[in-house]
């Protein structure tokens, strides 16, 4: 009896103990727990400020950049150069991608950076106040440029009217000189000479007996012609209107008043202002003419100075 009463004390001390050493090591268990729980406080409240203040550096970094693009369009409008602050914003790129790498993140490091950025930012507030008091100075110079061009442009108008003005009493002075100096024919006569050369005149002559068409005329006195050579130019037109010519006897075109007509025979005349008569004979090389009224008409420079007629029979 004994025995079995000391071996039921064995267990039960047993027993105690285990729960004993159950109590320890939860208790362990627990402690390890509540450190392991505090590191991780610790360590979320690290990452936590550390995520602010890179949230902080980027919104500044930020309005830096923003502030940048402003200046560098001021300066751009304002016909400054900008080249140091497109490096700088290209810097300024750079720093907001390594912000990124919160590990190597140093809140020291960019905050000495945002200063310089910020200093730079408040020189060039003062590179645009120059440069705009430059554009002034330039804007009220172009100004005063401006009204001495306008005034100069009035009087080129104005200048420009008189000449429009002489430029048409000249053109019409010289039409009329051109009109004062315009050869005249007088005394035109048409006569037939036959194929034997007997020449006939009074204006009406037999188809068969006309071989060549003389035209007698005399160019009148006219002091202010230009006294030179002239080109006479002879059209005999047919009854229906037609021009008689042969290129091979001597016919051809000439312009008159910008068109081209067809005459019949040319006579160069040396014209001193004096009256002087003229000869032109157009010859048809054997061919009949029909019978009716045919016209003749004279031309020199551009201008047509007589006419005359005869009849075929």
């Amino acid at each position: 009896m004994s025995y079995n009463r000391e071996q039921k004390q064995d267990r039960k001390n047993l027993l105690w103990a285990a729960l004993a050493i159950l109590a320890l090591l939860n208790v362990l268990l627990l402690y390890f727990f509540y450190q392991e729980r505090k590191e991780n406080t610790t360590k979320d409240s690290v990452i936590a400020a550390r995520m602010e203040e890179v949230l902080t550096t980027k919104s500044k970094l930020d309005s830096i950049s923003t502030q940048l693009d402003i200046k560098i369009a001021q300066i751009q409008q304002l016909g400054g150069r900008v080249d140091s602050l497109l490096s700088l914003k290209a810097q300024l790129e750079k720093d907001k991608q390594l912000l990124k790498d919160r590990n190597s993140f140093s809140l020291k490091k960019y905050e000495e950076r945002i200063k310089n950025y910020e200093a730079l930012l408040a020189e060039k507030d003062q590179e645009i106040a120059s440069l705009r008091q430059e554009l002034g100075t330039a804007t009220a110079r172009n100004q005063e440029l401006s009204e001495q061009i306008s005034g100069l442009e009035s009087e080129k108008e104005q200048l420009g009217e008189q000449i429009d003005v002489v430029n048409s009493k000249a053109v019409e002075l010289q039409e009329k000189i051109a009109i004062a100096s315009a050869l005249r024919a007088e005394k035109i006569q048409v006569s037939a000479i036959s194929d034997k050369g007997k020449e006939r005149d009074g204006g009406n002559y037999r188809s068969k007996r006309i071989n060549q068409l003389k035209v007698n005329f005399e160019l009148a006195e006219n002091a202010v012609a230009q006294a030179n050579d002239k080109d006479i130019f002879l059209r005999v037109l047919d009854p229906d209107g037609a021009v008689l010519s042969d290129m091979a006897t001597g016919s051809g075109s000439f312009l008159h008043h910008e068109r081209e007509m067809i005459y019949s025979s040319r006579q160069k005349v040396a014209y001193k202002n004096a009256r002087t008569p003229v000869s032109i004979i157009y010859g048809r090389g054997g061919i009949p003419l029909k019978s009716g009224k045919y016209t003749v008409e004279l031309y020199a420079e551009g201008f047509k100075i007589g006419q005359g007629d005869f009849t075929v029979k």
